[in-house]
């Protein structure tokens, strides 16, 4: 078992206080068994930093702060309810916590500090909790910024240009959306399954962004139906925020067969309630979240025997035309196969939805590799060779070759920007747009981006993107050069607007009237504490882990999807948590790097020197200090602090 330099168990079931087991006398001087005066002269300050489940966010969501709402441990100012409070602090990041609750694959959940208890915080769950409770109770978002007179175009209609939009209304700008489609959404709309993300939940997240003054003009693609030219004349910055709709074909020999298709365009036409049933065997190449996507909605279609040419998925597909929903009456469960390089364990798609699949039929086979495409006279895929892969995903085994006959192919191995029409000198040679830290475009003032179209990534690394540029743009518009970016660029706690919201701010300096007092007694600083959030992530080897009890992940619900009741099953798998539920897993949060006032310090104090702040003047960040002339650096406070918000300084 490992063991932090107290003795305390990092990680495992067996957390405990003690620092010997059971007939371990030890090899420790006798002087390191009992604490004493730190011989430095150190005395405790309270110090934030970020927690990892936030510096693991792409959106870099203040997720420790609405966790610590939900829970009931940062409370409302004023006759705010907590629920409303949880969806304000959680959409100053993202305007999507019902859709991102959902799909998010939540990369916050692989860094948190809980696993080395026993399972992570179902920070997810938490955030469509808070998102589904704000479309039953109606929350809007409030622009209270006076109208700057600057005008800003975004190009795009997804989560990144949405939440820009979002962000440059509060800044009070006027903004524009071009989309290119007869819905705004994006990816969300048109590259997720609506079993994944209910429309209903999608559009109100969407509508709550527009109403805020948003001007919109659909069916608009820039570069054809109007040009940058037009755009940079009329708005005073511009924002591409355009997605990766292009999908790679598949680059092996006969790869241009008319029944391969990508990933993008076969969800796209399924999203448009063109595409309503699949024709024979299909073959799907990826191994990520797309493909996944792409196999479960060919199992959830079914596959039809009698049907016109014209019928054909891929005529569906890129005609642009649409089924007969009559013809699909007679349906058969779909043949799906889904391939990838990598082992089925190194899949780089979510492991649920890879159990989902696996559950509700789909064949998936690792390790092997296609190598060509097999046509008949007429120039239309048969079958696809496959070649057997090493362990690595890379290395053929000779004479491994096997076909498997198909009648549709879908490519999801990548996703390219359809830049038809739109100024080449915007572009690298590998089709998407280069951006510096504060995402704006080099040598093209008043340009921006942000999202698929400078690297296809995650939703919320979209939305993270978008809130750097819509910054970014304030700056430029406000003829302020381009700010810095912290080594930890996230949304942070800050004590002093904390301090404000409770009116308990410091009172204002008089030059000469406190002249000689420290600053430990003084009513005009923040005293004994200091943020390192912009710079450090808060590890779990500086936490107190011995004071966490073990306490099991309180998993969301799914209706069960199997093989059974697959074909035609459209409904939405996931449970969401009632209050309780999410109440109690919010609790789980370790509050990692911020006092969560469990009075350690205080209790095992030998001086009193630790004590609580008068109710009156306490809040979150401010709810203990210490009296330094009692205090004599024994460091019991720092050693007890579950969360590492108490360290010793203020000596050196």
């Amino acid at each position: 078992m490992q063991k932090n330099a107290y003795g305390t168990p990092t990680k495992g079931e067996n957390h405990t206080f003690r620092l010997y087991e059971d007939d371990d006398k030890g090899a420790v001087p006798y002087s390191q068994k009992i604490f004493q005066e730190d011989t430095s002269h150190k005395c405790p300050t309270y110090v934030t930093q970020t927690p990892p489940c936030q510096g693991s966010c792409p959106s870099g969501h203040n997720i420790r702060g609405w966790l610590d709402i939900v829970r009931g441990m940062e409370k409302p100012s004023g006759d705010m309810t907590w629920q409303e409070y949880a969806f304000r602090r959680s959409t100053d990041a993202n305007p999507f916590p019902s859709v991102m609750g959902r799909v998010c694959p939540a990369p916050c959940e692989d860094g948190c500090n809980r696993n080395e208890v026993e399972d992570t915080v179902g920070i997810n769950a938490v955030e469509q909790f808070i998102g589904d409770n704000a479309k039953e109770e109606g929350y809007t978002f409030e622009i209270e910024a006076a109208d700057s007179g600057k005008k800003v175009a975004i190009i795009g209609g997804g989560c990144g240009g949405l939440s820009a939009a979002l962000q440059l209304r509060r800044q009070g700008h006027a903004v524009t959306v071009f989309e290119k489609f007869d819905q705004l959404g994006g990816m969300m709309m048109y590259g997720i399954p609506d079993y994944r993300v209910p429309r209903d939940v999608l559009n109100y997240e969407m509508e709550r962004i527009i109403a805020t003054g948003v001007e919109t003009r659909m069916n608009t693609k820039v570069g054809v139906d109007i040009t940058i030219d037009e755009i940079e004349k009329e708005f005073d910055a511009v924002l591409f925020a355009i997605g990766a709709w292009n999908g790679r074909a598949l680059p092996i020999p006969g790869g241009d067969a008319g029944n391969c298709v990508s990933g993008v365009a076969f969800l796209e036409a399924y999203n448009q309630g063109r595409l309503q049933h699949i024709t024979g065997k299909v073959i799907c190449i990826g191994g990520g979240d797309t493909s996944i996507d792409v196999v479960s909605v060919a199992r959830r279609l079914g596959n039809i025997t009698n049907f016109a040419e014209k019928d054909r998925p891929e005529h569906i597909i890129f005609n642009d035309t649409a089924h007969d929903v009559v013809d699909t009456s007679n349906r058969l469960g779909a043949d799906v196969l889904l391939t990838t390089r990598s082992t089925i364990d190194d899949m780089p798609a979510a492991q649920e939805e890879i159990d989902d699949a696996t559950r509700e039929g789909v064949e998936i086979q690792g390790q092997i590799s296609p190598i060509e495409v097999i046509k008949n006279a007429d120039g239309r895929a048969t079958a696809l060779r496959f070649i057997r892969l090493e362990d690595d995903g890379s290395t053929k085994i000779e004479g491994s070759e096997f076909d498997v006959e198909c009648e549709l192919i879908v490519s999801a191995i990548g996703q390219q920007v359809d830049a038809d029409g739109i100024d080449n000198s915007f572009f690298n040679e590998y089709g998407f747009i280069d951006a510096d830290k504060n995402y704006q475009i080099p040598n093209k003032p008043g340009f921006f981006v942000c999202g698929d179209v400078v690297r296809p990534h995650l939703l919320t690394t979209a939305i993270g993107q978008a809130g750097i540029a819509a910054e970014s743009i304030n700056d430029y518009l406000s003829g302020d050069g381009q700010r810095a970016r912290n080594k930890v660029d996230v949304h942070y706690f800050d004590l002093a607007k904390k301090l404000d919201e409770w009116d308990l701010s410091p009172s204002e300096y008089e030059k000469g009237g406190s002249l000689g007092e420290a600053t430990d007694t003084a009513d005009y600083a923040i005293h004994n504490y200091e943020d390192r959030a912009h710079a450090s992530i808060i590890s779990h080897t500086e936490l107190f882990l011995g004071h966490f009890d073990e306490e099991p992940r309180h998993a969301r619900n799914h209706k069960l999807v199997d093989v059974g009741n697959v074909l035609g099953n459209f409904e939405e798998r996931l449970i969401g948590y009632s209050e309780e539920e999410v109440q109690k897993e919010a609790a789980r949060c370790m509050s990692c790097g911020l006092c969560f006032e469990c009075d350690n310090c205080v209790m095992y104090c030998p001086q009193d020197a630790v004590f609580k702040v008068k109710a009156d003047k306490s809040t979150l960040g401010r709810y203990v200090d210490t009296d330094y002339n009692k205090c004599i650096g024994c460091h019991i406070c720092a050693d007890v602090c579950p969360t590492g918000y108490i360290q010793m300084g203020l000596g050196e």
